[in-house]
């Protein structure tokens, strides 16, 4: 039995026989009371998402997972296609399973995706993703009177974010996976 301090994103917690992955955590430590674990999970079979609190002298049922190193190859209308880098066999997950990381991915990207009993259940990218600047409005005489300015630029997996504007077309960048945000320029 695990405790529900233990619990991570991506963690599978068996709960009454069903099984749900961590889509979102966060510790909360009341002034008063005991401290507690909020948590989002997804139903591994069904795919509806509900919200639930354990209080930390809770006991839970971890189950195992296997965590494979694969690069993502391409997409279709419903479903995302990964390679094994050691076997080179292929695995298709859904649109829903993969949820808001989705946007992040790009050809040859290397993820790990989540396995229970060789079915895949989610997938973890990595915090930061190096990404080509192919569009970006270039920068105009006078826009920094007023500080730190952002500007809107197009990546080329075709995500959108805010870059400074010193960032060009061309430009190579880092992204932080959590907010979406620009990191730094690669040189």
């Amino acid at each position: 039995m695990a405790s529900p301090n233990d619990i991570k994103k991506s963690t599978v917690i068996n709960l009454d026989g069903t099984l749900w992955i961590v889509v979102d955590f966060q510790r909360v430590s009341p002034g008063k009371g005991s401290s507690f674990v909020r948590t989002r999970l997804r139903n591994l079979k069904t795919g509806k998402v509900q919200e639930q609190a354990f209080k930390s002298a809770e006991s839970l049922t971890f189950e195992d997972v296997v965590y494979k190193k694969m690069s993502f190859l391409f997409s279709d209308a419903n479903s995302y296609t990964f390679m094994d880098n050691q076997t080179y066999e292929q695995l298709a997950m859904d649109r829903d399973q993969i949820g808001d990381e989705a946007k992040y991915l790009k050809e040859g990207l290397e993820v790990s995706v989540v396995t229970h009993h060789e079915i895949p259940l989610a997938l973890q990218i990595p915090k930061k993703i190096e990404y080509t600047i192919v569009n970006a409005d270039p920068a105009v005489k006078g826009d920094t009177a007023s500080g730190n300015v952002l500007k809107e630029a197009t990546l080329d997996n075709g995500l959108v974010t805010r870059v400074p504007i010193f960032i060009k077309q061309g430009d190579r960048i880092v992204v932080n996976t959590d907010e979406g945000a620009y990191v730094e320029r690669v040189s």
